[in-house]
């Protein structure tokens, strides 16, 4: 039994290949998950999704001046996805509308120039690792570059928290106090760009926000409280970007896929069995006669 354990969840991480893979999920599910779910308390889950395309544009150029320089592209892929946050945001001062739906626009635009400008000045390859990653192919300076920007990330998302907080549950406040209600806003969106950056060369600008949302919508199901949610969250990340490896390197899966796959599949069956909000817990409270105390 011990030497299946050990055939089974040990011995593929004898591999450097697979142990940078894992040092770089692990770092990507310690940032990503408390981003997605302050996306989700402040009702913007979908801009994660345009951000991830916002970026594109970014790397594509960054690939098309120095290859695969995983330094160059993250910088093009910070300063593309900063540029369309900024534009989004500017149109919708401007003219009135909604944010998101300018943001809706501008990840359209991004997305098609970016693929345009990848297929030009490379081959179908090319355009698949930069859609899609590569977590198994990360070198050492991809990982470094993936632990410093999560680092960074934790670390600023400790030092802004107490106003994260408050700016999602009332704004005004906020305001009233006399704090940068827009320079907090303005960071937040600074991390995801970074978050995303970081995660486009293991999952691709198309799945990075797959470990920041699916995570985070995940834990909904299981807590009510802050704390609960990022701490839930983190946990799924860490099970699937540990359990997605294995079944990549078992079943000979694409890895980032499978990592992603599994986070839907915790998603789901929370949909389902969870404490709060799930199917179970509806069918459970229809079933409670009136007056009755719940039991959770």
């Amino acid at each position: 039994m011990l030497e299946l354990l050990d055939a089974w969840l040990l011995a593929p991480f004898d591999y450097g290949f697979m142990k940078r893979a894992l040092v770089a999920g692990l770092a990507l599910s310690l940032a990503a998950p408390p981003l997605g779910v302050f996306l989700m308390l402040r009702g913007m889950s979908l801009i994660g999704d345009a951000m991830a395309h916002a970026i594109l544009p970014g790397v594509a150029l960054g690939f098309l001046l120095a290859g695969f320089s995983l330094p160059m592209m993250s910088l093009g892929g910070v300063l593309s996805g900063l540029l369309v946050a900024v534009l989004a945001g500017s149109v919708s001062q401007m003219t009135g509308h909604r944010e998101d739906s300018a943001m809706a626009s501008f990840f359209l635009i991004s997305l098609a120039g970016g693929v345009m400008l990848v297929s030009l000045g490379g081959s179908s390859v090319d355009l698949t690792h930069v859609l899609f990653g590569s977590i198994l192919a990360v070198d050492t300076t991809a990982l470094l570059l993936i632990a410093g920007i999560s680092s960074l990330i934790v670390v600023t998302l400790a030092v802004i928290f107490r106003a994260l907080v408050v700016e999602c549950l009332d704004p005004l406040f906020l305001r009233g106090q006399g704090s940068p209600v827009g320079l907090v806003h303005g960071l937040f969106l600074g991390l995801v760009v970074l978050n995303l950056t970081a995660g486009f060369q293991t999952l691709g600008t198309l799945m990075a926000v797959g470990l920041m949302m699916l995570p985070a919508t995940t834990a909904r199901f299981w807590s009510q409280r802050l704390e609960g949610l990022i701490g839930i969250a983190i946990g799924v990340a860490l099970v699937s970007s540990t359990g997605g490896l294995l079944l990549s390197y078992h079943l000979s899966l694409p890895s980032g896929p499978a990592i992603i796959l599994l986070a839907g599949a915790a998603y789901l069956v929370s949909a389902l069995v969870g404490r709060h909000h799930s199917l179970t817990h509806r069918l459970r409270r229809r079933a409670t006669p009136l007056g009755a105390p719940e039991t959770d």
